[in-house]
């Protein structure tokens, strides 16, 4: 069955008022947070690939998200990227979409026009993008979440998940298109960005990925295990060896610790922020930090079961 540009095949399962979570790549999904996250949950809940794009060629440009080809027991496959859609049916709580999003080079509107078709098809009652930032925190204190446009409806979900409203501005993506139409539609939309430092840039951020998926067990009632918060203070640990090394570095973290305190702790919210050169020099760090002296070395994610 083909909705919109994509092909489903059949049988389809049966899904009751689905929620939607969608992960953007590459634009929201820094340290692959929103990814792993998604993973996660995907193979906790046993969910199934159920469509994708018919001709994603239409939306990607090949030289820039690049096909892969891998020899599976001596014989040669190959991945076509692509937007793909997975779901699983749940014995208590609303029935969960996955959906892994590539963000378009090409036609753009037609793309999200597609998505959302496919939304409405499937009578999706939630839609909800998640994933990652980079920001200028201290990795000593939890990572800070950040949901969408203040909304007295969303206040008290964000408040029990420890989410604070988002009041970003600035460049954007054009699958924002499909948030704005489907809450035209009157269909929950919701935002989850986990903050991550800005000095440390890394391939799989895991403390990122426990934080977002505490969020994600509190609100979906999935066990708490799933976050798996010891393999991201491994990881954090190995970065507070370099910053204690380091003077500068741990003169800048101090001042971070010490804003985060006063914005998250109730001080005095009237501290300047940091001079324009100090972050300049933060936002450098992630290119100056050798990370193979992290020495980092985790096996698969233990959550696979």
């Amino acid at each position: 069955m083909r909705v919109g540009d994509f092909e489903f095949p059949e049988p389809l399962p049966e899904l009751k008022d689905p929620h939607v979570l969608a992960v953007l790549r590459p634009w929201i999904d820094v340290g692959n947070v929103g990814t792993l996250s998604m993973r996660r949950l995907e193979r906790h809940l046993e969910s199934k690939e159920i469509g994708r794009l018919v001709k994603p060629g239409r939306y990607y440009d090949f030289t820039r998200y690049r096909p892969k080809s891998v020899l599976k027991q001596g014989v040669r496959e190959y991945s076509i990227p692509s937007t793909t859609i997975s779901a699983c049916v749940r014995e208590h709580g609303p029935d969960l979409i996955t959906l892994h999003l590539l963000e378009p080079h090409l036609y753009g509107e037609d793309y999200t026009d597609s998505v959302i078709e496919v939304l409405k098809h499937f009578g999706v009652k939630r839609y909800s993008m998640i994933g990652a930032m980079y920001d200028m925190v201290p990795h000593t204190r939890q990572l800070l979440v950040s949901g969408g446009t203040v909304n007295p409806d969303n206040e008290e979900e964000y408040k029990l998940a420890g989410v604070r409203p988002s009041d970003y501005e600035g460049p954007t993506t054009i699958t924002y298109l499909i948030s704005n139409t489907l809450e035209e539609a009157g269909i929950d939309t919701r935002i989850f960005v986990v903050h991550l430092p800005q000095y440390f840039q890394v391939e799989e951020d895991f403390t990122g990925t426990a934080r977002l998926m505490e969020v994600l067990c509190t609100l979906y009632g999935l066990p708490s295990r799933l976050a798996d918060p010891e393999r991201g203070r491994q990881q954090y640990a190995s970065l507070q060896n370099i910053v204690s090394d380091t003077s500068e570095v741990a003169g800048l973290l101090e001042r971070l610790e010490e804003r985060y305190d006063r914005e998250n702790g109730g001080g005095d919210s009237s501290d300047s922020p940091l001079s324009p050169m100090v972050e300049e020099f933060l936002q450098g760090l992630g290119s100056n930090i050798d990370l193979e002296d992290l020495d980092l070395d985790f096996d698969d994610d233990p959550t696979d079961e």
